[in-house]
């Protein structure tokens, strides 16, 4: 039983608690650069939700298997969010320079993805915890952002492969 109880411990130490924004919370407003189709834009949350709801998802880094399926899963399921009226936005903490190419490569000039710095990971409580190169990764999480700014649903997994179906379910609930 002590074995139990001591493996059960050191499971739970092992992997950090992933916590997100609730439903009903606020998302924090931010202005950020990012790439869409391997060029620099700056990325305003406020201001793409003037246009409708936005699906902002997190990956943890551009150019790694599972990102890069989440990626080409969200580019090719661009038109149905589109018709559905909302906005995809990608972020990471990758750096901008990072991002033009994997904006151009991976997302097929789809959806704009942003660099997260430090106030964006805290404020969507999205750090995983791990370093990769040196700098912080953030969780793999998805939210749907309401127009009047209010997350109206997440979805945090390591595994990309409910994220696309989820928030667009959710965007046609909206």
């Amino acid at each position: 039983m002590r074995r139990l109880v001591a493996f059960a411990a050191a499971a739970l130490i092992a992997v950090p608690a992933v916590a997100a924004l609730a439903p009903g919370a606020t998302a924090p407003d931010f202005t950020t650069r990012g790439a869409i189709a391997g060029k620099v834009v700056t990325v305003h949350l406020a201001d793409q939700l003037k246009k409708g709801p936005v699906v902002l998802y997190f990956f943890p880094a551009a150019f790694t298997g599972g990102c890069n399926a989440e990626a080409h899963a969200f580019a090719e399921a661009v038109p149905d969010f589109q018709k559905a009226g909302a906005t995809v936005i990608g972020m990471s903490a990758d750096p901008v320079d990072t991002l033009v190419k994997f904006s151009a490569e991976k997302c097929a000039g789809k959806f704009a993805v942003a660099s997260a710095g430090p106030a964006v990971v805290k404020g969507y409580d999205v750090a995983l915890g791990r370093q990769l190169a040196g700098r912080d990764i953030t969780s793999r999480t998805s939210y749907v952002i309401a127009r009047d700014g209010k997350v109206s649903f997440v979805h945090s997994d390591m595994n990309p492969a409910e994220h696309v179906a989820m928030t667009l379910a959710a965007v046609r609930k909206l």
